[in-house]
């Protein structure tokens, strides 16, 4: 059974630091790619931020410079650090494992308010 578990959200003020974490379990993890969404209130999800199986990354235009995707394939957990919060940021965030078959999360809360 593949099971992929958020944790880390919470609520910061305006300009504060989150990390996010994913565990994941029943895939090789190393295989797959992995990638943060996150989907606001009334919007439609869209892409935060992915990372291959080798690495490389790729990141929304809106949190380039902010945050930063990581993985360590010897725990089956991808990161996300977010700094320099902004309101906008507010979502749930959800991780998803992509190789020969898709996976999600149940997402995590982040809410950015003074």
């Amino acid at each position: 059974q593949v099971q992929l578990v958020e944790s880390g959200g919470g609520e910061v003020q305006p300009g504060g630091s989150l990390r996010l974490s994913c565990a994941a379990s029943g895939i090789t993890f190393r295989f797959y790619s992995m990638g943060w969404y996150r989907q606001a209130p009334g919007k439609q999800r869209e892409l935060v931020a992915t990372i291959t199986s080798r690495s490389s990354t790729n990141y929304a235009d809106s949190v380039k410079g902010r945050f930063t995707i990581s993985r360590d394939n010897t725990k089956n957990t991808v990161y996300l650090q977010m700094n320099s919060l902004k309101p906008e940021d507010t979502a749930v965030y959800s991780c998803n494992a992509n190789f020969h078959s898709v996976y999600w999360g149940q997402g995590t809360q982040v809410t950015v308010s003074s």
